[in-house]
């Protein structure tokens, strides 16, 4: 593992990433503690995805500096990166690649020792479940599964600080349970956990989050405490009939405002409503919902029910 003799797994002072007159990250100042699960939360746009590629080193700061697992990534970044496993949005699996291929593409890329590997395999493919899918080919694997294999890859070389981009987005329920269940596995194992999410369900298994926004941290503490100060409830709802559903929505007494996105409805509830009425009435009416949980509402979501008013 390297010499842990650090306080803070993830620091940073001031953290800035600028894209023209863009401030995607802005005096960004964190400080997660080795062995926390910190979820990083907000919506697409408040900078998440950019302040983890600051924080992994593959991208540098406008201004500011942070330190990972003990090593600056302005002066240190090769160091880091030796130190931590980094699951992005588009993690580079290969298709035409089996399961047991892709694992070993990574240890390879990580040179993890020869003789260390066939514990590691045997331990990551158990973990994940994925021992009996080890000769499939990568491109095969559901949804889910990629997840796991993703985060199988990114772990091949024991991190001390993981980070995980979004991980279980457009992932089924049970799929993100399995996930969580090895993210919590990780973490009594010392492993110091950062992830960035859209979802409220996911922010209240992190051990503290920061909601962010504009690149900001407006708020930080523990996940109930923050739910409290959000206004009111959202709830996103997934069903092939996106369009119809939409439009019973808006007829119900209780909702404030409804949103289409694909095959997705973003629904503002009043305080007095809550999810399961809406899901109950839907499925009444014939509609078949496949899934639905509680969100944080977008700007876009918020500057619509602003609108209304």
């Amino acid at each position: 593992m390297g010499a842990m003799n650090y306080t803070f797994a993830i620091k940073t002072s001031n953290l800035t990433k600028k894209f023209g007159d863009n401030v995607a990250v802005n005096q960004l100042n964190l400080e997660i503690r080795k062995g926390e699960l910190y979820g990083l939360v907000g919506p697409d746009g408040a900078g998440k995805s950019t302040t983890m590629r600051l924080l992994t080193s593959i991208m540098d700061p406008t201004a500011g500096e942070a330190w990972v697992a003990g090593h600056s990534i302005l002066t240190g970044g090769e160091r880091v990166k030796d130190r931590i496993g980094y699951m992005s949005q588009k993690f580079g699996l290969y298709e035409d690649l089996t399961v047991m291929e892709n694992i070993l593409f990574y240890a390879d890329l990580y040179e993890v020792l020869k003789k260390e590997r066939p514990a590691r395999l045997e331990r990551l493919l158990g973990f994940s479940n994925l021992t009996p899918f080890k000769d499939r080919l990568a491109g095969e694997l559901s949804g889910g599964m990629k997840q796991k294999l993703g985060l199988a890859c990114a772990l091949i070389h024991t991190p001390e600080v993981l980070f995980l981009d979004e991980p279980t987005n457009g992932v089924d329920p049970v799929s993100r349970r399995d996930f969580w269940r090895i993210l919590y596995d990780l973490l009594k194992e010392g492993v110091t956990i950062l992830v960035s999410t859209a979802y409220l369900d996911e922010a209240e298994r992190c051990t503290r989050i920061g909601l962010m926004h504009k690149g900001k941290i407006l708020i930080e503490d523990e996940p109930n405490s923050v739910r409290g100060s959000l206004g009111q409830p959202m709830i996103e709802v997934w069903t092939d009939k996106a369009r119809s559903a939409a439009e019973l929505v808006k007829l119900m007494g209780g909702v404030h405002s409804v949103s289409l996105y694909g095959d997705r409805l973003h629904i503002t509830l009043e305080n007095t409503m809550n999810a399961e009425d809406v899901v109950v009435r839907l499925r009444h009416t014939g509609i078949e919902v496949k899934d639905y949980r509680s969100i944080l509402p977008s700007l876009e979501d918020v500057f619509i029910s602003m609108v209304e008013k």
